[in-house]
């Protein structure tokens, strides 16, 4: 076994780690809570491969259809479920869960888990073929993860917050179905083989980190506003 290698699939979770609780900054969560998160996150990919497999051995359509299938409604549809089924368990009706940021926080961390593991497995499977593929995994499949993340929490933190019961099972529903879209976008571009869904996978990447940072700065100023509030209050 290529320890080097596993570390290399390992690293950029942790990066992405270490980046959103920098991020975190004005009122950081648990490292208890978020390591349980991150596990969860984690196991989540057993339930994932089972019900993938079977999902898959369900798909009888073949060309661009079976592939919309696969990447929509097998993988995305199933991997961002158990993800936000995790924040769900663990972290949702936290006492820590105060703030619209921690939404965001909980489900990159929870997703950076599963990512994690993932990309272990995908690296010892196939590393022998594709020796860089820990490579193009860390630039491309664990970022994107982690920006499903920020979108699932930040339409999770709109729900828990939000006081219309209507627009908060929309939040609710956003918080499933947005990611899903973005993550079998991802999935549809990376699985066709062909060169100009690989340009359109860059393409992709580049929009959701811009749509993503633009959500994440706005849940950061709000948690640097109530910590100003906090701090004005003490005095």
């Amino acid at each position: 076994m290529n320890f080097v290698l596993i570390f290399l699939a390992i690293l950029p979770g942790i990066i992405f780690l270490i980046f959103i609780y920098k991020i975190d900054r004005f009122n950081r969560e648990p490292i208890g809570l978020l390591a349980k998160l991150f596990f969860v996150g984690i196991a989540a990919i057993a339930p994932a491969i089972v019900l993938e497999q079977i999902f898959l051995r369900m798909n009888l359509f073949q060309g661009y259809l079976g592939l919309a299938i696969e990447a929509f409604l097998i993988i995305g549809l199933t991997e961002e479920y158990l993800k936000r089924l995790a924040v769900k368990i663990v972290a949702y009706r936290s006492a820590e869960f105060d703030e619209r940021l921690d939404g965001i926080v909980y489900c990159v961390v929870a997703s950076l888990g599963f990512a994690t593991l993932e990309n272990v497995m995908y690296v010892i499977q196939y590393s022998q073929d594709m020796p860089y593929l820990w490579l193009s995994r860390a630039l491309l499949a664990v970022p994107a993860h982690m920006l499903f993340g920020i979108t699932m929490g930040y339409y999770l933190s709109m729900s828990k917050f939000c006081n219309n019961p209507t627009l908060s099972k929309k939040y609710a529903s956003l918080s499933l179905w947005i990611p899903v879209f973005f993550h079998g976008l991802y999935d549809f571009f990376a699985l066709s083989g062909s060169f100009v869904f690989l340009v359109l996978l860059i393409v992709l990447m580049i929009v959701m980190w811009v749509y993503n940072i633009k959500r994440l700065k706005i849940y950061i100023k709000e948690s640097k506003v109530k910590k100003e509030l906090t701090d004005r209050m003490m005095q």
